[in-house]
C-alpha cells in the first residue's frame, strides 16, 4: 500500500515538473522520479512482474539523465 501510494505521489509530481514552462521547476522532476524508483522495483519484485522490473532501470536511467542534465552538467 505505501509503494503504491509513493509511487503516485511521486511519479505524477514527476511527469507534471517534467512539463512544466519554466526551467527551475522542471529541473526538479528527475529529482521526483528517481525518489520514485525504489518504490517500483519494489513493487515489481514482490509481484514478480519482471517486464515491469526490467523497464524500471530504463526509467532509472532516463530519470538519472534529466538529474544529470540540470543538477551535475557545468
Amino acid at each position: 500500500m505505501i509503494a503504491q501510494l509513493m509511487i503516485a505521489l511521486l511519479g505524477v509530481t514527476a511527469v507534471f515538473l517534467s512539463q512544466a514552462d519554466d526551467v527551475k521547476f522542471q529541473k526538479w522532476a528527475g529529482i521526483f522520479g528517481l525518489l520514485g524508483q525504489p518504490f517500483w522495483f519494489y513493487a515489481a519484485y514482490t509481484t514478480q512482474q519482471w517486464g515491469i522490473f526490467f523497464l524500471c532501470f530504463l526509467y532509472s536511467f532516463a530519470w538519472a539523465k534529466g538529474v544529470y542534465r540540470f543538477w551535475i552538467k557545468k
